[in-house]
C-alpha cells in the first residue's frame, strides 16, 4: 500500500476507521503519509481518526442544539414583546379615553387595501435538498454547500446521506478536492451498501486524480469494481475514464 487512502480502501475490516486519514494530515500528500508502517504510528493514526469522528459527531449535535435554543429564544422574545405591548395598551386605556379607530381605506377612496404578506414557511429537508441540487446544476456551488450543511446540521435522517453527497459535489465544484474526497468517502461510509455508495467511491477516485494521487485513485477504483461488479452503465463508463487518467495497471 502506497498511501493512507490506499490503506482504508484495501482493508475492508477498517473502513470506518481509516476512511479520513489520508486527507486529514494537514495538507501533506496522501501517498507520502502512507509509508508509515510502524505499529505505533498506526495506533496513533487510529486514535486520531476516532477523535476526529467523535468531534464531528459532537459538532453536528451541538449545531442542532444551538438551532433549537435559537428558536426558543426568538419565541420567548416575541412573547415578551407582546406582553409589553399589551401592558402599554392597557395603561393607555386606563388613563385616557380610547382613541378613535380610523376607518379602513377602501377601494371607494381610490386605494386598494393591501393584504398582509404571508409568513415564510419553514423549508423541509426535501425542499432544502431540492434547492441545493438546483443550485448545483446552475454552478452555484456555495449555495449548494450551504443547503447541504443545513440538512446535515439538522435532525438525523436518511436524507443526510443525500446531503453528504451534495456537500461532496459542491466542494468538488469549488475545487476543494481534499475536503471533497473526505465528504465523498463519508457518504460511502455512512451507507456502504446504499444507493449512493458506488457514486461516492467514484467521487473519491475523481478527486484523488485531481490531487494527482493516482495510486490511491486506482485503489478506490479497484474497491469500486470489487464491491460493485455490475454498477450502472454511467458509473462503469466513468470508472474506465478515471482508470485511464490514473494510469491504473
Amino acid at each position: 500500500m502506497r498511501s493512507v487512502m490506499s490503506c482504508f480502501l484495501a482493508v475492508p475490516g477498517r473502513f470506518s476507521r481509516w476512511g479520513r486519514v489520508g486527507m486529514l494530515a494537514g495538507g501533506v500528500s496522501l501517498a507520502c503519509l502512507a509509508s508509515a508502517r510502524a505499529s505505533d504510528n498506526g495506533n496513533l493514526t487510529l486514535q486520531l481518526l476516532d477523535r476526529v469522528n467523535t468531534l464531528e459527531e459532537q459538532t453536528r449535535e451541538m449545531r442542532g442544539q444551538i438551532d433549537q435554543l435559537t428558536n426558543q429564544v426568538q419565541q420567548q422574545n416575541a412573547a415578551m414583546s407582546k406582553q409589553i405591548d399589551d401592558m402599554n395598551f392597557a395603561m393607555q386605556q386606563h388613563g385616557h379615553a380610547a382613541p378613535a379607530v380610523p376607518a379602513p381605506v377602501t377601494a371607494a377612496a381610490g386605494v386598494t387595501p393591501t393584504a398582509p404578506a404571508p409568513a415564510t414557511a419553514k423549508r423541509s429537508p426535501d425542499d432544502v435538498l431540492k434547492a441545493g441540487n438546483d443550485a448545483l446544476l446552475q454552478h452555484d456551488y456555495a449555495t449548494a454547500q450551504a443547503d447541504a450543511q443545513q440538512v446535515l446540521s439538522g435532525p438525523k435522517s436518511a436524507r443526510q446521506i443525500d446531503a453528504q453527497y451534495l456537500l461532496a459535489q459542491s466542494l468538488a465544484g469549488q475545487k476543494q478536492y481534499r475536503q471533497s474526497a473526505l465528504a465523498y468517502y463519508d457518504t460511502y461510509n455512512r451507507a456502504p451498501h446504499g444507493q449512493r455508495a458506488p457514486s461516492a467511491l467514484l467521487g473519491v477516485a475523481a478527486t484523488l486524480v485531481a490531487l494527482n494521487d493516482k495510486a490511491s485513485a486506482c485503489q478506490a477504483l479497484d474497491k469500486l469494481a470489487s464491491e460493485f461488479p455490475t454498477p450502472a452503465p454511467r458509473i462503469k463508463a466513468a470508472e474506465q475514464v478515471y482508470r485511464k487518467r490514473a494510469k491504473c495497471s
